[in-house]
């Protein structure tokens, strides 16, 4: 089994076009301390290949404004998490481009990337703080504030 960064499911080389299986397989799949992915059932326990994150954030909700503000995102298997405490969002930034790739962690070790254009609408939300005399850029949800990225003195 693989999963591509696109969060497409694969077995033997061949997409699982049914939503059905992949979202059933999605229920039963885990992380261990290594960092490999496992799906586990009560009958057997099979290896996953996974290019990125296995899921992937593909819509966002927004209740309320400011700090007060909830931010829920809906993955590509339909499972709707809350931007909070428990489910951080946070961004990985490449060293050699700058890109930032954004995640949140929808359970225990298991995250989902951000898609690009959900990305763009969490941006189109953030605001400037100041945190530890750095002007930090981010967005609040559920009273919490999650980095997105630094800016710089000038900005």
């Amino acid at each position: 089994m693989r999963i591509d960064r696109d969060g497409v499911w694969y077995y033997h080389g061949s997409p699982i076009s049914r939503k059905e299986l992949v979202c059933l397989f999605a229920s039963v799949l885990t992380r261990d301390a290594e960092g490999a992915y496992w799906l586990v059932t009560p009958a057997e326990v099979c290896r996953v290949e996974v290019e990125d994150a296995p899921f992937v954030a593909v819509e966002l909700f927004r209740c309320g404004c400011g700090r007060e503000q909830v931010l829920s995102l809906r993955t590509n298997v339909d499972e709707i998490v809350t931007i909070d405490d428990d489910h951080m969002l946070y961004v990985d930034t490449n060293p050699e481009t700058g890109e930032p790739s954004p995640y949140i962690v929808l359970r225990d070790t298991v995250e989902a990337r951000i898609s690009r254009s959900v990305y763009y609408e969490l941006v189109a939300h953030g605001v400037e703080e100041k945190v530890e005399d750095e002007h930090i850029f981010g967005v609040w949800s559920k009273e919490t504030f999650f980095p997105m990225g630094k800016l710089d003195d000038g900005a």
